[in-house]
């Protein structure tokens, strides 16, 4: 899968938006992702470089929590490109809302 980012406009300002374009029912869909901590914006700014699309690398994850005893599960997320010398440049991202995160999800499958 890729992320992909545009630019839109906010009060004069240039601003990137990043985002998974898939199909879901015949219906296109986009879910924004944000990095995990304001500093990431400059890292994606990194990762894509010149280029306007990166790779989503999902990494699943399970773990039982001790004081319930409930096994909980999900997926983390980076961005990730390789420059034209093997450079790996990666940034952790996340669904920017409950409702990115439900198509993510259903576009994972």
């Amino acid at each position: 899968m890729k992320v992909e980012r545009t630019i839109y406009e906010k009060e004069g300002k240039q601003y990137f938006a990043y985002f998974v374009k898939g199909i879901l029912r015949g219906k296109e869909v986009r879910a924004s992702v944000v990095p995990t901590d304001v500093g990431g914006y400059t890292l994606l700014d990194i990762v894509f470089g010149d280029s306007n699309e990166a790779e989503l690398i999902n990494t699943p994850f399970e773990f039982k929590d001790e004081a319930s005893g409930n096994v909980i599960s999900g997926n983390s997320f980076t961005v990730r490109s390789v420059d034209e010398n093997g450079e790996i440049y990666e940034c952790k991202v996340k669904p920017n809302k409950a409702s990115d995160k439900s198509l993510l999800n259903m576009l994972m499958k």
